[in-house]
This record gives C-alpha cells, structure tokens and sequence, in this order.
C-alpha cells in the first residue's frame, strides 16, 4: 500500500502533466476533447499509471445513493482527479466541476487540463487542492 503525501501527489501531478504535455505536442490545439481523451489513457497507461476512465462519480444525499450520469475524466492511482477540457476559456463551472468531484471522491488533489491552449505547461493546466490536502504529510 502506497503512502499517501504531498511529495507523493506532486510526482503523480509531474507524471500527468507530462502525459497532457506529450499529447498536446503530438495533436495540438483545436481537437474535440474526446480525442485528447482517449490518447490520454494510452499515454497513462505508458508511465505505468493506474487510473479509471470515466468513473461514475458517487453522490450520496443524506444516506440516499442518488443514481447520476457524472463521470470524472480520469481518477489517477485512486487519489487525484483529473478533468480534461478543450474549450477557450476555463470557466468557473469547470473548476466547481472539478472541486466537487474531489470532494466526492475523497481526492485531495485535482487537475484540470485545458487542451485548447498554445502551451499546456504555462496556460493549459491548474492544481486545485482541498482540506484533506492540508492534513497529508509532505
């Protein structure tokens, strides 16, 4: 069982990013985020992480499982969310988007990759971290 830390997230954010990073510089901007999807999972699956694609997020509603069609992009070694976009601007719904399913997931750690940027490393990517991040070990 892997130790969960700060140091731990932050090599498994490099190692995505480093994936969005690969695949941008193969494709570019301008492809629908499907596309980015599915080379993501293979370029995932090249450094060896384990993820689930799509994952049905949980919603529990004052103990009643609420059945929903919310699908988290990726959730990366069972810790960190990861959102894809191909949109021009990430906008606050996006964000929310990504907070909430850390939230529901128990994540401390989400990322949020815009492909339809000119340089995912600079413009095309954000961390967001949340209450259970602050209480990891560095």
């Amino acid at each position: 069982m892997i130790k969960i830390t700060k140091s731990f997230l932050k090599d498994l954010v490099y190692k995505v990013n480093g994936a969005a990073i690969e695949v941008h510089k193969v494709l570019g901007p301008g492809l629908l985020e499907s596309v980015y999807h599915k080379c993501m999972k293979k370029e995932l699956l090249l450094r060896g992480l384990h993820f689930q694609s799509e994952l049905l997020v949980p919603v529990n509603y004052k103990g009643l499982e609420i059945d929903t069609d919310l699908r988290c992009d990726f959730f990366v070694e069972n810790i960190l969310v990861v959102e894809l976009k191909a949109v021009e601007f990430i906008l606050p719904v996006h964000e929310a988007q990504l907070i909430t399913y850390m939230k529901l997931l128990g994540s401390p750690e989400g990322l949020l990759i815009n492909f339809n940027t000119t340089n995912i490393y600079k413009e095309g990517q954000k961390t967001y971290v949340n209450e259970i991040y602050r209480l990891l070990e560095d």
